[in-house]
C-alpha cells in the first residue's frame, strides 16, 4: 500500500537530517495517514479510506464527505475516490430532479 492520503495526494517528502557537526544523510517524511471509515450522505453508506489527518480536518471543515467531492478537483484525487465521486454526483442530481 503505497504512503499517498487517497483525498488530498499528500504523500512523502524528501529532506535531510543534519547533525551537530552539520552532516546531512538523507531521510524521508512520512504523512500521519490514518485508516478512517468516512460517511457518504447522499449513498447512506460508509467508505474506507487511507486518508491524512490534514485531509480528514479538510473533510470535516467542509461539512462532510459528500460537500467536499464536490468541491474539489478530480487531480488530487485517487482512482477510488474518484469513482465515488461520479456516484456522489449522480446520486445528488438524481435528487435534485426528483425533488
Amino acid at each position: 500500500m503505497s504512503r499517498i492520503c487517497e483525498l488530498t495526494g499528500k504523500g512523502r517528502m524528501v529532506g535531510n537530517n543534519v547533525s551537530h557537526a552539520n552532516n546531512k544523510t538523507k531521510r524521508t517524511f512520512l504523512p500521519n495517514l490514518q485508516n478512517v471509515t468516512l460517511l457518504s450522505d447522499s449513498l447512506e453508506k460508509g467508505v474506507k479510506l487511507r486518508v491524512s489527518t490534514h485531509g480528514l480536518r479538510t473533510v470535516e471543515h467542509n461539512g462532510g464527505l459528500d460537500n467536499w467531492l464536490v468541491k474539489t478537483s478530480d487531480d488530487k484525487l485517487s482512482l477510488r475516490v474518484r469513482r465515488l465521486k461520479r456516484e456522489v454526483v449522480k446520486k445528488i442530481a438524481a435528487s435534485a430532479v426528483a425533488a
